[in-house]
Protein backbone atom coordinates (compact mmCIF):
# COMPACT_ATOMS: atom_id res chain seq x y z
CA UNK A 1 0.00 0.00 0.00
CA UNK A 2 1.03 3.55 -0.88
CA UNK A 3 0.72 7.00 1.29
CA UNK A 4 1.55 10.53 0.17
CA UNK A 5 2.10 13.19 3.04
CA UNK A 6 2.77 16.59 1.44
CA UNK A 7 4.12 18.91 4.21
CA UNK A 8 6.96 21.23 5.57
CA UNK A 9 9.24 20.40 8.59
CA UNK A 10 6.95 21.95 10.84
CA UNK A 11 4.09 19.07 10.00
CA UNK A 12 6.71 16.17 10.28
CA UNK A 13 5.32 15.02 14.07
CA UNK A 14 1.67 14.78 12.16
CA UNK A 15 3.47 12.44 9.40
CA UNK A 16 4.74 10.06 12.28
CA UNK A 17 1.70 10.03 14.45
CA UNK A 18 -0.20 9.49 11.47
CA UNK A 19 1.36 6.42 10.34
CA UNK A 20 2.18 5.11 13.64
CA UNK A 21 -1.67 5.01 13.75
CA UNK A 22 -1.60 2.92 10.29
CA UNK A 23 0.76 0.35 11.60
CA UNK A 24 -0.62 -0.14 14.82
CA UNK A 25 -4.35 -0.33 13.71
CA UNK A 26 -3.20 -2.47 10.45
CA UNK A 27 -3.38 -6.24 9.92
CA UNK A 28 -1.77 -6.74 6.67
CA UNK A 29 1.37 -8.68 5.90
CA UNK A 30 2.56 -6.54 2.99
CA UNK A 31 5.09 -3.57 3.05
CA UNK A 32 4.16 0.05 3.40
CA UNK A 33 5.53 2.72 1.03
CA UNK A 34 5.60 6.13 2.21
CA UNK A 35 6.28 9.64 -0.37
CA UNK A 36 6.69 12.61 1.34
CA UNK A 37 6.57 15.57 -1.23
CA UNK A 38 8.30 18.54 1.09
CA UNK A 39 10.27 21.96 -0.66
CA UNK A 40 11.72 24.78 0.27
CA UNK A 41 9.72 27.73 -0.02
CA UNK A 42 11.77 30.59 1.83
CA UNK A 43 10.97 32.67 -1.17
CA UNK A 44 7.75 32.92 0.15
CA UNK A 45 8.14 32.42 4.04
CA UNK A 46 11.66 32.42 5.97
CA UNK A 47 9.99 29.18 8.07
CA UNK A 48 9.00 27.47 5.37
CA UNK A 49 11.69 24.68 5.44
CA UNK A 50 11.46 21.40 4.07
CA UNK A 51 11.59 17.98 5.61
CA UNK A 52 15.48 17.70 6.85
CA UNK A 53 17.56 14.55 5.63
CA UNK A 54 17.66 13.75 9.69
CA UNK A 55 13.33 13.76 9.90
CA UNK A 56 13.54 11.12 6.99
CA UNK A 57 16.15 9.06 8.93
CA UNK A 58 14.39 9.34 12.24
CA UNK A 59 10.72 8.23 9.43
CA UNK A 60 12.65 5.62 8.12
CA UNK A 61 13.63 4.24 11.41
CA UNK A 62 10.23 3.74 12.89
CA UNK A 63 8.67 2.39 9.90
CA UNK A 64 11.15 -0.51 9.39
CA UNK A 65 10.36 -1.39 13.44
CA UNK A 66 7.26 -2.09 12.10
CA UNK A 67 8.36 -4.33 8.99
CA UNK A 68 11.79 -4.28 7.95
CA UNK A 69 10.71 -3.70 3.95
CA UNK A 70 8.60 -0.55 4.99
CA UNK A 71 9.98 2.69 3.36
CA UNK A 72 9.89 6.35 2.54
CA UNK A 73 10.52 7.69 -0.67
CA UNK A 74 11.02 11.80 0.25
CA UNK A 75 10.61 13.46 -3.06
CA UNK A 76 12.11 17.24 -3.28
CA UNK A 77 8.67 19.47 -5.60
CA UNK A 78 10.72 22.67 -5.60
CA UNK A 79 11.49 23.49 -9.01
CA UNK A 80 8.41 21.86 -9.73
CA UNK A 81 6.22 23.98 -7.68
CA UNK A 82 7.52 27.23 -8.94
CA UNK A 83 7.76 25.98 -12.40
CA UNK A 84 3.83 25.58 -12.14
CA UNK A 85 2.63 27.87 -9.06
CA UNK A 86 4.73 30.61 -8.43
CA UNK A 87 2.99 34.01 -8.81
CA UNK A 88 0.00 32.12 -9.01
CA UNK A 89 -3.26 33.97 -7.14
CA UNK A 90 -3.11 30.77 -4.41
CA UNK A 91 0.07 31.32 -3.36
CA UNK A 92 -1.04 32.73 -0.43
CA UNK A 93 -4.18 31.07 -0.07
CA UNK A 94 -6.08 30.23 3.28
CA UNK A 95 -3.27 27.73 4.28
CA UNK A 96 0.19 27.23 3.45
CA UNK A 97 1.60 27.02 -0.47
CA UNK A 98 2.29 23.05 1.08
CA UNK A 99 -1.11 21.88 0.25
CA UNK A 100 -0.76 22.46 -3.41
CA UNK A 101 2.27 20.31 -3.97
CA UNK A 102 0.14 17.11 -3.90
CA UNK A 103 -1.51 18.22 -7.35
CA UNK A 104 1.85 17.51 -9.04
CA UNK A 105 1.46 14.44 -8.48
CA UNK A 106 1.60 13.16 -12.18
CA UNK A 107 4.57 15.10 -12.74
CA UNK A 108 6.72 12.99 -10.28
CA UNK A 109 8.24 10.37 -11.72
CA UNK A 110 7.28 6.85 -10.68
CA UNK A 111 4.35 7.51 -8.78
CA UNK A 112 2.62 4.39 -8.33
CA UNK A 113 -0.90 3.50 -9.90
CA UNK A 114 -2.95 3.65 -6.59
CA UNK A 115 -2.36 5.54 -3.84
CA UNK A 116 -3.54 7.35 -0.66
CA UNK A 117 -3.08 10.81 0.30
CA UNK A 118 -3.29 11.83 3.43
CA UNK A 119 -3.25 15.47 5.26
CA UNK A 120 -0.74 15.54 8.46
CA UNK A 121 -3.69 15.94 10.98
CA UNK A 122 -5.53 12.29 10.36
CA UNK A 123 -5.05 9.25 12.47
CA UNK A 124 -6.75 6.12 11.88
CA UNK A 125 -8.96 4.28 14.03
CA UNK A 126 -9.34 0.97 12.15
CA UNK A 127 -7.53 -1.01 9.67
CA UNK A 128 -6.66 1.03 6.19
CA UNK A 129 -7.38 -1.85 4.28
CA UNK A 130 -10.54 -1.09 4.78
CA UNK A 131 -10.40 1.96 2.74
CA UNK A 132 -7.23 1.05 0.87
CA UNK A 133 -8.89 -2.10 -0.46
CA UNK A 134 -11.95 -0.15 -2.23
CA UNK A 135 -12.21 -0.53 -5.82
CA UNK A 136 -11.66 2.88 -7.58
CA UNK A 137 -11.81 1.51 -11.35
CA UNK A 138 -13.30 4.22 -13.78
CA UNK A 139 -12.92 7.01 -11.03
CA UNK A 140 -9.97 9.25 -10.72
CA UNK A 141 -10.11 9.01 -7.31
CA UNK A 142 -12.66 8.37 -4.27
CA UNK A 143 -13.26 11.26 -0.90
CA UNK A 144 -15.71 11.89 1.62
CA UNK A 145 -18.02 14.40 1.81
CA UNK A 146 -16.38 17.43 3.97
CA UNK A 147 -18.59 17.58 6.87
CA UNK A 148 -19.44 21.17 7.14
CA UNK A 149 -19.41 22.03 3.09
CA UNK A 150 -21.93 19.50 2.51
CA UNK A 151 -24.26 21.33 4.72
CA UNK A 152 -23.09 24.74 3.31
CA UNK A 153 -21.51 24.38 0.04
CA UNK A 154 -23.02 21.31 -1.87
CA UNK A 155 -24.51 17.92 -0.53
CA UNK A 156 -21.88 16.31 -2.38
CA UNK A 157 -18.73 19.09 -1.63
CA UNK A 158 -16.23 16.51 -0.65
CA UNK A 159 -13.03 17.22 1.82
CA UNK A 160 -9.60 17.04 0.10
CA UNK A 161 -7.94 15.59 3.15
CA UNK A 162 -8.34 11.71 2.50
CA UNK A 163 -7.92 11.07 -1.27
CA UNK A 164 -7.75 7.47 -2.67
CA UNK A 165 -6.06 8.36 -6.45
CA UNK A 166 -5.95 6.07 -9.49
CA UNK A 167 -3.21 7.31 -11.35
CA UNK A 168 -4.00 6.01 -14.67
CA UNK A 169 -7.73 7.16 -14.80
CA UNK A 170 -5.94 10.63 -13.51
CA UNK A 171 -3.70 11.17 -16.03
CA UNK A 172 -6.18 10.05 -19.01
CA UNK A 173 -8.51 12.75 -17.87
CA UNK A 174 -5.67 14.73 -16.94
CA UNK A 175 -7.27 15.70 -13.60
CA UNK A 176 -3.84 17.25 -12.12
CA UNK A 177 -2.93 19.59 -15.03
CA UNK A 178 -6.72 20.60 -15.23
CA UNK A 179 -6.59 21.60 -11.20
CA UNK A 180 -3.21 23.31 -11.74
CA UNK A 181 -4.49 25.12 -14.27
CA UNK A 182 -7.67 26.32 -12.33
CA UNK A 183 -5.05 27.23 -9.75
CA UNK A 184 -3.11 29.74 -12.20
CA UNK A 185 -6.30 31.25 -13.52
CA UNK A 186 -8.08 32.15 -10.52
CA UNK A 187 -7.86 32.59 -6.85
CA UNK A 188 -10.48 30.09 -5.20
CA UNK A 189 -11.46 30.07 -1.90
CA UNK A 190 -10.53 26.82 -0.75
CA UNK A 191 -7.58 26.96 -3.12
CA UNK A 192 -6.05 23.02 -3.99
CA UNK A 193 -9.63 21.40 -3.12
CA UNK A 194 -11.48 23.89 -4.77
CA UNK A 195 -9.20 23.40 -7.97
CA UNK A 196 -9.53 19.23 -7.97
CA UNK A 197 -13.57 19.69 -7.48
CA UNK A 198 -13.23 21.74 -10.44
CA UNK A 199 -11.42 19.54 -12.55
CA UNK A 200 -12.36 16.44 -11.46
CA UNK A 201 -14.69 14.49 -14.23
CA UNK A 202 -15.53 11.25 -12.06
CA UNK A 203 -14.78 10.55 -8.41
CA UNK A 204 -16.63 7.90 -5.85
CA UNK A 205 -18.10 9.19 -2.80
CA UNK A 206 -17.30 7.49 0.35
CA UNK A 207 -19.37 6.99 3.61
CA UNK A 208 -18.08 9.53 6.14
CA UNK A 209 -16.14 7.54 8.43
CA UNK A 210 -13.28 7.39 5.85
CA UNK A 211 -12.96 11.07 6.39
CA UNK A 212 -15.07 11.75 10.10
CA UNK A 213 -14.04 15.56 10.91
CA UNK A 214 -16.34 15.62 13.94
CA UNK A 215 -17.00 12.58 15.44
CA UNK A 216 -15.19 9.48 16.72
CA UNK A 217 -17.78 6.41 16.41
CA UNK A 218 -16.02 2.39 16.51
CA UNK A 219 -16.99 2.17 12.88
CA UNK A 220 -14.68 5.62 12.11
CA UNK A 221 -11.45 3.91 9.79
CA UNK A 222 -10.07 7.67 9.71
CA UNK A 223 -10.78 10.55 12.31
CA UNK A 224 -9.68 13.77 10.57
CA UNK A 225 -8.50 16.81 13.55
CA UNK A 226 -9.59 19.72 11.04
CA UNK A 227 -11.05 22.87 12.70
CA UNK A 228 -14.31 21.85 14.42
CA UNK A 229 -17.47 23.72 15.54
CA UNK A 230 -18.05 23.85 19.54
CA UNK A 231 -21.69 25.01 20.63
CA UNK A 232 -20.96 24.96 24.35
CA UNK A 233 -19.76 26.33 26.68
CA UNK A 234 -20.71 29.07 23.83
CA UNK A 235 -20.34 29.06 20.06
CA UNK A 236 -16.49 28.88 19.11
CA UNK A 237 -13.78 26.69 16.87
CA UNK A 238 -10.67 24.66 18.46
CA UNK A 239 -8.39 23.77 15.91
CA UNK A 240 -6.42 20.51 17.64
CA UNK A 241 -3.92 18.27 15.87
CA UNK A 242 -3.43 14.69 17.02
CA UNK A 243 0.40 15.67 17.95
CA UNK A 244 -1.17 17.89 20.64
CA UNK A 245 -2.22 14.85 23.08
CA UNK A 246 -3.00 16.84 25.82
CA UNK A 247 -5.43 19.05 23.93
CA UNK A 248 -7.07 15.70 22.29
CA UNK A 249 -7.56 13.78 25.75
CA UNK A 250 -8.99 17.59 26.97
CA UNK A 251 -11.09 19.14 24.40
CA UNK A 252 -12.14 15.64 23.01
CA UNK A 253 -11.86 13.31 26.10
CA UNK A 254 -10.36 10.28 23.36
CA UNK A 255 -8.43 7.63 24.67
CA UNK A 256 -8.63 4.99 21.99
CA UNK A 257 -5.27 6.71 20.63
CA UNK A 258 -3.39 6.29 24.16
CA UNK A 259 -1.25 3.18 22.81
CA UNK A 260 0.12 5.34 19.41
CA UNK A 261 0.74 8.33 21.58
CA UNK A 262 2.60 6.67 24.10
CA UNK A 263 4.66 5.53 21.24
CA UNK A 264 4.64 9.18 19.75
CA UNK A 265 5.78 10.47 23.32
CA UNK A 266 8.66 8.09 23.51
CA UNK A 267 10.20 8.48 20.31
CA UNK A 268 9.71 12.85 21.45
CA UNK A 269 11.81 11.83 24.53
CA UNK A 270 14.34 9.75 22.65
CA UNK A 271 15.25 12.96 20.61
CA UNK A 272 15.53 15.22 23.22
CA UNK A 273 18.55 13.11 25.02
Amino acid sequence: MNILFCGNEKVFDGFVVCALSILKRTAAAEPFTFYIFTMDARHLREDYLPVSDEQIALFDRVIKGYHPENRVIPRDVTKLYKQEFSGCPNETAYCSPYTLIRLLADLVPEMPDKFLYLDADILFNRDISLLYQIDISGYEYAASNDHYGKYLIHPRYINAGVLLFNMKEARRTGLFAGAREWLRRKKLVFADQSALIRATTRRKLLPQRFNDQKFLHRHTVVRHFSKRLFWLPYPHTENVKPWQIERVRSVFGYRAFDDIFEEFQRLQKEGDR
